[in-house]
């Protein structure tokens, strides 16, 4: 199959990509900057810019499925009016759903994130985003899959780094009231064999909308705190009773190195339980899914092999 990889130079776009090469496929990329997309197992990168909808004709044509990886909630200088992450991401996602059709594209896939009970309902600004994103893609093709994900535990993960970094630098553990709502963390390897199965499985033939999960349901506190044991730190936690999402995730920014326009939208994420409607993507597209300790132990020791761990 001829396949589009926007994100190729994003953490799930970059382990992506080397996948569907060994599965056999032709993997094209999309980027703004071609340079950063060094992967020999790219055949082709094509310049251009999702927001502004330059070059995603050129990208589109001849691919049979494209993965829609493109996601920033950081300030942009590619945005010079500054407008947002959400509008951003509207605005990428209306123009390359158009570009799609318009090329006649087979297959969209798009990784968003669990949205809370009742169809968004209560979703954060960022939660809300990533459900308008999949409604405009999955209206852009007739085999378009949305795949739903929590955090994603993973070396390269932006959201798994950011908690590790956390516990790593500070001397007691302080968690908001967030910190009892429960969620179930993925494997980034899962997600891979999700995304791959997503964008190439037969069973496919039609739209859908499908949640990814790992197998075990927990609070945030539990997860954090199991982090902390896989990281063999004493790090005593501290419940406070309050959220103040925007002045705490600062604070947690400045502490882990992070961006504050990256951790206060995730921040806000955290204010409802996030779980899986269903168990059916597992046995749709046959995947083994990983526990969460295990998930955490492949992320560290891959992590390590790049640079060294406070805690280990």
């Amino acid at each position: 199959m001829n396949v589009l990889v926007t994100g190729a130079t994003g953490a799930i776009g970059a382990d992506l990509v080397p996948r569907l090469a060994a599965a056999g496929h032709r993997v094209r990329a999309f980027a703004r900057d071609p340079a950063r997309v060094t992967d020999p197992a790219v055949s082709e990168v094509v310049r251009g810019d999702a927001v502004a909808g330059i070059g995603l004709d050129a990208a589109l044509a001849g691919i049979d499925t494209a993965y829609f990886l493109i996601h920033s909630m950081e300030t942009s200088a590619a945005d010079p009016l500054a407008t947002g992450f959400a509008d951003r991401d509207r605005r990428a996602a209306a123009q390359f759903a158009g570009a799609a059709r318009a090329a006649g594209v087979r297959r969209v896939v798009y990784l968003g994130g669990l949205v809370p009970a009742g169809a968004g309902a209560g979703a954060s600004a960022h939660l809300a985003s990533r459900l308008e994103v999949e409604e405009t893609l999955l209206a852009a093709a007739p085999e378009a899959v949305a795949l739903r994900a929590s955090i994603v535990i993973g070396a390269r993960s932006r959201s798994f780094r950011f908690l590790v970094r956390l516990v790593e630098r500070v001397p007691v553990m302080p968690l908001p009231d967030w910190r009892e709502h429960r969620t179930a963390p993925i494997d980034g390897r899962d997600v891979m064999a999700y995304l791959v199965a997503a964008g190439t499985d037969p069973v496919v033939d039609g739209r859908l909308s499908l949640d990814i999960a790992g197998p075990e349901v927990m609070t945030y506190a539990a997860m954090i705190e199991r982090i902390r044991d896989a990281l063999l730190l004493g790090r005593p936690r501290l419940d406070l009773p309050l959220r103040l999402t925007a002045i705490t995730s600062r604070i947690a920014a400045v502490i882990a190195g992070e961006d504050p326009a990256l951790i206060e939208p995730l921040m806000g994420s955290l204010g409802t339980d996030l779980l899986p409607r269903d168990d059916r993507a597992a046995p749709l597209f046959g995947v083994r899914v990983h526990g969460f300790d295990a998930a955490v132990e492949r992320a560290l020791r891959d992590w390590e092999a790049l640079e060294d761990l406070a805690g280990r």
